[in-house]
């Protein structure tokens, strides 16, 4: 019985040495990775790193991680060939494969959302507009048009969505016309407006978008996404 006592004892300090390296080598692995992590030609202001699954260094040895979540903060995207900033990219990665040297590494699947504020969504729009949240899914557009030589601010709810897979387009529900011939064409000239987003790497899209009180959020999936290089 003392000598079984002993061998628990040992099984007991050799299993917290080895979760102990286990989670250093984790640790250390995130904070290597978050230096190193690239999606495309897009730049980030920081990057966190977080590497799922337990043991660590068995997925190591393997050269396959189960999953990492990767969130990026200040985003520099392309919108129609303008910049476009997105405030946070928050993305998971799945069957994560590594390189022989680890120095690059490429995920089988990665879903999650960017998030767009309202004052970067406005300024990527080529607008002299305002946009904010409108309640209810909708987008609250501000823009000033001339009539009769004088400058009157309008406002309409509009309604965003995603079309072609990469483009968010922002379209006025109603456009109240006052009674004066033409006017709603030049709201809308000033409101509507579509937005090609690029910047992303290979493999990934856009799946949808949607209007919160936070910012605008755009779901983003992709398949065989090249995670660091």
């Amino acid at each position: 019985m003392r000598a079984l006592r002993v061998l628990l004892i040992v099984a007991v300090v050799l299993g917290g040495i080895f979760v102990g390296l286990d989670r250093l080598a984790v640790n250390y692995a995130e904070s290597e990775a978050a230096d190193r992590v690239r999606l495309g030609p897009a730049r980030s202001g920081s990057t966190d790193v977080d590497i799922k699954g337990f043991p660590f260094l068995t997925q190591v040895m393997d050269q396959r991680l189960d999953e990492v979540d990767v969130k990026l903060t200040g985003v520099e995207a392309t919108a129609g060939g303008r910049k476009i900033r997105i405030g946070e990219l928050s993305a998971a990665f799945h069957d994560v494969t590594l390189n022989g040297d680890y120095t690059s590494a490429r995920a089988g699947s990665v879903s999650g959302t960017a998030l767009i504020s309202y004052e970067d969504l406005a300024a990527a729009s080529e607008r002299e507009v305002k946009v904010a949240y409108g309640g209810n899914g909708k987008l609250k557009v501000t823009g000033g048009v001339k009539i009769l030589g004088r400058t009157v601010t309008k406002s309409v709810v509009s309604t965003v969505t995603l079309v072609d897979g990469d483009t968010i387009r922002v379209r006025a529900d109603k456009v109240p016309g006052d009674g004066i011939p033409g006017l709603e064409d030049l709201v809308r000239k000033r409101t509507d407006f579509d937005r090609e987003i690029g910047g992303l790497p290979a493999g990934m899209k856009l799946e949808k978008v949607e209007a919160r009180e936070d910012g605008l959020a755009v779901a983003v999936t992709g398949k065989d996404v090249v995670l660091a290089g």
